[in-house]
Protein backbone atom coordinates (compact mmCIF):
# COMPACT_ATOMS: atom_id res chain seq x y z
CA UNK A 1 0.00 0.00 0.00
CA UNK A 2 2.31 2.57 0.65
CA UNK A 3 4.72 2.18 -2.34
CA UNK A 4 1.24 3.08 -4.10
CA UNK A 5 0.70 5.68 -2.37
CA UNK A 6 4.19 7.47 -3.39
CA UNK A 7 3.69 6.45 -7.24
CA UNK A 8 0.51 7.81 -7.09
CA UNK A 9 1.42 11.15 -5.29
CA UNK A 10 4.76 11.82 -4.53
CA UNK A 11 5.59 11.60 -9.37
CA UNK A 12 9.26 12.38 -10.44
CA UNK A 13 11.00 11.70 -7.26
CA UNK A 14 14.71 10.59 -7.56
CA UNK A 15 15.26 8.87 -4.31
CA UNK A 16 13.06 7.18 -1.09
CA UNK A 17 14.88 7.60 2.14
CA UNK A 18 14.71 5.32 5.21
CA UNK A 19 14.95 8.04 8.33
CA UNK A 20 13.88 5.62 10.94
CA UNK A 21 12.16 1.91 10.81
CA UNK A 22 11.40 -0.29 13.32
CA UNK A 23 9.14 -3.27 14.48
CA UNK A 24 6.29 -0.10 15.33
CA UNK A 25 6.75 2.77 12.84
CA UNK A 26 8.78 3.85 9.91
CA UNK A 27 9.44 7.32 8.63
CA UNK A 28 10.80 7.49 5.05
CA UNK A 29 11.68 11.17 2.81
CA UNK A 30 10.78 11.39 -0.70
CA UNK A 31 11.91 14.81 -2.02
CA UNK A 32 10.49 17.06 0.48
CA UNK A 33 7.77 14.92 2.07
CA UNK A 34 7.78 12.83 5.02
CA UNK A 35 5.70 9.72 5.18
CA UNK A 36 5.37 8.27 8.79
CA UNK A 37 3.79 4.46 8.82
CA UNK A 38 2.64 3.83 12.27
CA UNK A 39 0.72 0.48 12.96
CA UNK A 40 -0.80 2.04 16.68
CA UNK A 41 -3.47 4.59 14.75
CA UNK A 42 -4.14 5.80 18.10
CA UNK A 43 -0.67 7.32 18.11
CA UNK A 44 -1.10 9.14 14.62
CA UNK A 45 -4.50 10.49 15.81
CA UNK A 46 -2.69 12.06 18.97
CA UNK A 47 0.39 13.70 16.71
CA UNK A 48 -2.44 15.21 14.39
CA UNK A 49 -4.18 16.48 17.30
CA UNK A 50 -0.95 17.96 19.04
CA UNK A 51 0.33 19.60 16.11
CA UNK A 52 -2.54 21.04 15.49
CA UNK A 53 -3.13 22.55 18.98
CA UNK A 54 0.99 23.17 19.48
CA UNK A 55 1.52 27.15 19.86
CA UNK A 56 4.69 26.64 18.10
CA UNK A 57 5.87 26.01 14.23
CA UNK A 58 5.05 21.83 13.50
CA UNK A 59 5.58 20.42 9.74
CA UNK A 60 2.09 20.94 7.73
CA UNK A 61 -0.27 17.97 7.76
CA UNK A 62 -0.13 17.50 3.67
CA UNK A 63 -2.72 14.52 3.76
CA UNK A 64 -3.32 11.57 6.12
CA UNK A 65 -4.39 7.99 4.29
CA UNK A 66 -3.91 5.25 7.33
CA UNK A 67 -1.77 3.96 8.42
CA UNK A 68 0.23 6.90 6.40
CA UNK A 69 0.89 10.66 7.43
CA UNK A 70 2.10 12.99 5.09
CA UNK A 71 4.07 15.87 6.29
CA UNK A 72 6.50 18.59 4.60
CA UNK A 73 9.47 18.93 5.45
CA UNK A 74 11.21 21.42 8.24
CA UNK A 75 13.92 24.44 6.71
CA UNK A 76 16.77 24.25 8.75
CA UNK A 77 19.09 21.54 10.67
CA UNK A 78 18.50 19.35 13.58
CA UNK A 79 19.69 21.39 16.59
CA UNK A 80 22.23 18.12 17.43
CA UNK A 81 21.68 14.36 17.90
CA UNK A 82 22.04 12.22 20.65
CA UNK A 83 25.69 10.89 20.69
CA UNK A 84 26.81 13.62 19.23
CA UNK A 85 28.17 17.38 19.77
CA UNK A 86 26.25 19.78 18.87
CA UNK A 87 27.20 22.49 16.60
CA UNK A 88 24.45 24.93 17.42
CA UNK A 89 24.61 27.77 19.18
CA UNK A 90 24.10 29.05 22.49
CA UNK A 91 21.18 31.64 20.96
CA UNK A 92 19.72 28.38 18.60
CA UNK A 93 19.54 25.86 22.42
CA UNK A 94 17.52 29.33 24.32
CA UNK A 95 15.61 29.55 21.28
CA UNK A 96 14.38 25.65 21.88
CA UNK A 97 14.02 26.67 25.55
CA UNK A 98 11.36 29.87 24.52
CA UNK A 99 9.82 27.23 22.58
CA UNK A 100 8.85 24.37 24.68
CA UNK A 101 8.27 27.54 27.33
CA UNK A 102 5.36 28.73 25.00
CA UNK A 103 4.07 25.36 24.81
CA UNK A 104 4.19 24.54 28.22
CA UNK A 105 1.95 27.63 29.06
CA UNK A 106 -0.72 26.75 26.19
CA UNK A 107 -3.85 24.93 27.05
CA UNK A 108 -3.96 21.76 27.83
CA UNK A 109 -4.68 18.77 25.24
CA UNK A 110 -8.03 17.29 26.53
CA UNK A 111 -6.46 13.55 26.49
CA UNK A 112 -4.54 12.57 30.10
CA UNK A 113 -1.01 12.04 30.38
CA UNK A 114 1.67 9.76 32.28
CA UNK A 115 0.31 8.79 35.85
CA UNK A 116 2.78 8.56 38.67
CA UNK A 117 2.06 5.22 39.59
CA UNK A 118 2.50 3.83 36.51
CA UNK A 119 5.74 5.32 35.92
CA UNK A 120 7.09 4.01 38.69
CA UNK A 121 5.26 0.73 38.48
CA UNK A 122 7.13 0.48 35.37
CA UNK A 123 10.60 1.36 36.45
CA UNK A 124 10.58 -1.08 39.06
CA UNK A 125 10.02 -3.64 36.44
CA UNK A 126 12.89 -2.10 33.99
CA UNK A 127 15.25 -1.87 36.63
CA UNK A 128 14.75 -5.46 37.86
CA UNK A 129 15.14 -6.27 34.00
CA UNK A 130 18.16 -4.87 33.05
CA UNK A 131 19.97 -6.52 36.42
CA UNK A 132 18.34 -9.76 35.70
CA UNK A 133 19.44 -10.10 32.29
CA UNK A 134 23.17 -8.61 32.90
CA UNK A 135 22.40 -5.66 30.33
CA UNK A 136 23.74 -2.86 33.23
CA UNK A 137 26.19 -3.12 36.59
CA UNK A 138 23.78 -3.25 39.60
CA UNK A 139 25.46 -0.43 41.52
CA UNK A 140 25.08 1.45 38.09
CA UNK A 141 21.03 0.57 37.83
CA UNK A 142 20.55 0.98 42.27
CA UNK A 143 22.33 4.17 41.51
CA UNK A 144 20.25 5.72 38.99
CA UNK A 145 16.57 4.46 40.37
CA UNK A 146 17.39 6.40 43.78
CA UNK A 147 18.61 9.22 41.76
CA UNK A 148 14.74 9.22 39.49
CA UNK A 149 13.03 9.15 42.51
CA UNK A 150 13.28 13.11 42.34
CA UNK A 151 10.81 12.62 39.40
CA UNK A 152 8.33 10.66 40.50
CA UNK A 153 6.83 13.48 42.85
CA UNK A 154 3.03 15.19 41.25
CA UNK A 155 3.48 18.36 38.94
CA UNK A 156 0.95 20.53 37.63
CA UNK A 157 0.41 19.19 34.50
CA UNK A 158 1.09 21.58 31.44
CA UNK A 159 1.14 20.91 27.38
CA UNK A 160 4.16 18.30 26.90
CA UNK A 161 4.97 17.20 23.48
CA UNK A 162 6.42 13.96 25.36
CA UNK A 163 9.52 13.46 22.91
CA UNK A 164 11.35 16.50 22.81
CA UNK A 165 14.95 15.35 22.02
CA UNK A 166 16.94 17.57 20.03
CA UNK A 167 16.61 15.66 16.49
CA UNK A 168 13.00 16.50 16.45
CA UNK A 169 13.41 20.01 16.84
CA UNK A 170 14.45 21.97 13.76
CA UNK A 171 16.79 25.37 13.93
CA UNK A 172 17.55 27.73 11.33
CA UNK A 173 19.60 30.93 12.09
CA UNK A 174 19.06 30.41 16.06
CA UNK A 175 15.12 30.78 15.26
CA UNK A 176 12.83 27.73 15.73
CA UNK A 177 11.51 26.61 12.47
CA UNK A 178 9.75 23.43 13.69
CA UNK A 179 9.17 20.46 16.23
CA UNK A 180 8.79 16.65 15.21
CA UNK A 181 7.11 13.91 16.52
CA UNK A 182 4.07 14.37 18.58
CA UNK A 183 2.87 11.36 19.10
CA UNK A 184 3.85 11.16 22.77
CA UNK A 185 2.21 14.56 23.23
CA UNK A 186 0.17 14.88 26.31
CA UNK A 187 -0.90 16.32 29.86
CA UNK A 188 2.53 16.07 32.03
CA UNK A 189 5.27 17.25 33.53
CA UNK A 190 7.41 20.32 32.55
CA UNK A 191 10.38 18.88 33.52
CA UNK A 192 10.42 15.79 31.72
CA UNK A 193 10.14 18.05 28.33
CA UNK A 194 13.17 19.99 29.08
CA UNK A 195 14.98 16.62 30.61
CA UNK A 196 14.84 14.94 27.30
CA UNK A 197 15.98 18.24 25.51
CA UNK A 198 18.62 18.04 27.12
CA UNK A 199 19.54 14.59 27.39
CA UNK A 200 23.06 13.68 26.83
CA UNK A 201 23.63 17.33 26.26
CA UNK A 202 24.28 18.62 29.65
CA UNK A 203 26.55 21.14 28.93
CA UNK A 204 23.65 23.32 27.17
CA UNK A 205 20.81 23.13 30.15
CA UNK A 206 21.77 26.59 31.21
CA UNK A 207 21.30 27.74 27.71
CA UNK A 208 17.80 26.13 27.88
CA UNK A 209 16.93 27.44 31.04
CA UNK A 210 18.16 30.62 30.19
CA UNK A 211 15.52 31.01 26.99
CA UNK A 212 12.79 29.30 29.56
CA UNK A 213 12.46 32.29 31.39
CA UNK A 214 11.98 30.39 34.80
CA UNK A 215 13.95 28.86 37.98
CA UNK A 216 13.22 24.65 37.96
CA UNK A 217 14.59 21.86 40.30
CA UNK A 218 17.86 21.09 38.43
CA UNK A 219 17.45 17.63 40.66
CA UNK A 220 14.23 16.75 38.96
CA UNK A 221 15.81 17.50 35.56
CA UNK A 222 18.80 14.96 37.11
CA UNK A 223 16.23 12.51 37.56
CA UNK A 224 14.35 12.53 34.24
CA UNK A 225 17.33 12.24 32.63
CA UNK A 226 18.29 8.75 34.39
CA UNK A 227 14.61 7.85 34.46
CA UNK A 228 14.02 8.46 31.28
CA UNK A 229 17.45 6.06 30.38
CA UNK A 230 16.50 3.42 32.63
CA UNK A 231 12.83 3.01 30.66
CA UNK A 232 14.48 3.11 27.59
CA UNK A 233 17.22 0.22 27.30
CA UNK A 234 15.36 -2.23 27.39
CA UNK A 235 13.22 -0.52 23.83
CA UNK A 236 16.26 0.62 22.39
CA UNK A 237 18.12 -2.71 22.27
CA UNK A 238 14.77 -4.69 21.38
CA UNK A 239 14.29 -2.71 18.29
CA UNK A 240 18.12 -2.53 16.76
CA UNK A 241 19.32 0.16 18.39
CA UNK A 242 22.43 1.20 20.77
CA UNK A 243 22.20 2.46 23.92
CA UNK A 244 25.50 1.65 24.93
CA UNK A 245 27.19 3.96 22.18
CA UNK A 246 29.35 7.46 23.20
CA UNK A 247 27.11 9.63 24.50
CA UNK A 248 23.54 7.31 24.78
CA UNK A 249 21.41 6.40 27.31
CA UNK A 250 24.13 4.14 29.56
CA UNK A 251 26.75 7.13 29.61
CA UNK A 252 24.10 9.26 30.54
CA UNK A 253 23.68 6.69 33.31
CA UNK A 254 27.39 6.39 34.18
CA UNK A 255 27.84 10.50 34.23
CA UNK A 256 25.18 10.04 37.52
CA UNK A 257 27.91 7.89 39.57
Amino acid sequence: MTSVVISATLADVEEVKVVVAHHERATLRVGDVFLKIDADQTRSDVEVEAMTMAPIPTPEILWRKPPVLALTALPGRALGRLGQPSTASSAAWAAAGAAARRLHDAPLPPWPGRRLGDLASRLDGECEWLVTNGVLPADLVTRNRRVAEAALRPWTPVFMHGDLQIAHVFVDHDEITGVLDWSEAGQGDALYDLAILTLGHEEHLGDVLAGYGTDVDLDVIRAWWSLRSLLAIRWLVEHGFDPAAPGCEVDVLKSRM
